[in-house]
């Protein structure tokens, strides 16, 4: 026997033995590469994706559209996996890389013309039409039409109102209008203060008294009363005061002196409870503080009291102040007295056109107390100045306001 009997051959492959697959064999070797690879270009790609800047700047769908051809083009070089694990890393990767690219919401991504289209769109306030507004409207400058083209269809001579508008007759009746209304409620008002006081005072004698005089003169008609004056002669023929005046009723009680006293004395019982409201609107605290300083009762009256309760004072003040313009025209045929209304009335006599004289009494009447209102305006508006926080408005600047609102009024809606 020979030694290489002794050796074993190796094991050949037999008809039936099957041949090894190399295929299988060869897996292995394969795989392990490709999971290598796979990790790393995961792990580049996840740093890719934290490195990514977000631009904020830049419009959404231009971030969009760069993410998608990326993500294409990574997907066309990419290598292809060969297991479940590998295909499940690159989707995770895919979906990180994609969320970091994509700009977070709310952090001024869009362009300005984008921004303004997401803004709602500004609403058109449209006001609502009143239809009855409209039609009160037309009716009311109807009947103003009817009645202007009644009296200009009547027989009237209206060239006679401007030819004795400034006649000397007619002025001095109105300076004497003025005159006895002026003076007729300054003795009311003086004597309206006086009877206040008195109403208020804790004298039960003087309060009775006081309250005795406004019932009376409040009481009767100032015409009556204008009469009674007037004839108080028949009852009186002298007028005695003792040492300071004495002289016969009808030498004392002239036509002026019937419509002053008539006038004067009816208007300071209306004007007694005017001041009165207006005392008794200033807060108690003012008269303890006021006596706490060691002011009397009158001090305290006129310089704490008076001066606060005049802006309640004021505005029925000039109320009654222009009604007695117009009151004292019942002097005219109650007393005698020559004013304006007896000196229209004279002239239309005259003339032959009283109702004409009539109507330039009208218009002066008119014209006295547009004047007079003016001046109660700003009066009001002055001792108006430390309970207001604004004042009002003077007409001209009422008028200002409105024409600037007419020209500045926008056409077609409002805007909201």
């Amino acid at each position: 026997m020979t030694a290489s009997s002794d050796k074993p051959e190796p094991d050949k492959p037999g008809p039936d033995t099957p041949e090894p697959d190399k295929k299988d064999a060869a897996e292995p070797t394969a795989e392990a590469p490709a999971e290598a690879g796979d990790a790393k270009a995961a792990d580049k790609a996840d740093k890719d994706a934290d490195e990514t800047p977000v631009v904020d700047e830049k419009p959404v769908e231009e971030t969009a559209d760069k993410a998608s051809d990326k993500k294409d083009a990574e997907k066309a070089t990419d290598k292809p996996s060969l297991d479940k694990k590998s295909g499940d890393d690159a989707k995770a990767s895919s979906g990180k890389r994609t969320a970091a690219e994509t700009p977070p919401p709310g952090k001024g991504t869009g362009t300005p013309k984008t921004a303004a289209a997401s803004q709602p769109e500004a609403i058109k306030a449209i006001p609502v039409r009143h239809y009855g507004r409209w039609i009160s409207g037309v009716l009311v400058l109807g009947l103003l039409g009817l009645l202007i083209n009644a009296f200009a269809t009547a027989k009237i001579n209206y060239n006679a109102i401007p030819d004795y508008l400034f006649d000397s007759t007619v002025v001095e009746g109105l300076g004497k209008t003025v005159l006895i209304s002026v003076l007729s409620m300054v003795l009311g008002l003086v004597l309206g203060i006086i009877l206040a006081v008195m109403r208020l005072s804790k004298n039960p004698v003087t309060s009775a008294v006081s309250w005795a005089y406004i019932w009376f003169f409040r009481g009767t008609p100032v015409y009556v009363q204008l009469l009674l004056w007037f004839n108080l002669a028949l009852i009186f023929p002298y007028i005695n005061l003792g040492f300071i005046y004495r002289d016969e009723m009808s030498d004392f009680m002239t036509p002026f002196m019937a419509a002053l006293l008539g006038l004067g004395l009816n208007e300071a019982a209306y004007m007694s409870e005017i001041v009165r409201s207006g005392i008794q609107s200033v807060d108690e605290g003012q008269t303890e503080a006021s006596h706490a300083l060691g002011m009397n009762q009158g001090k305290t009256l006129r310089r704490i009291v008076l001066p606060q309760a005049m802006r309640v004072i004021v505005p029925p003040t000039g109320n009654e102040f222009i009604n007695m313009l117009k009151t004292s025209s019942l002097a005219a045929s109650a007393a005698q007295y020559l004013e304006l209304l007896r000196s229209t009335t004279d002239i239309g006599q005259i003339t032959g056109a009283p109702v004409e004289m009539l109507f330039l009494a009208a218009t002066w009447y008119l014209i006295l107390t547009s004047v007079f209102s003016i001046g109660q305006f700003y009066l009001e508006r002055r001792y108006a100045r430390g309970s207001l926080r604004s004042l009002p408005l003077t007409p001209w600047q009422k008028v200002r306001k409105n024409l600037s609102t007419l020209s500045h009024r926008p056409k077609g809606g409002v805007s909201a």
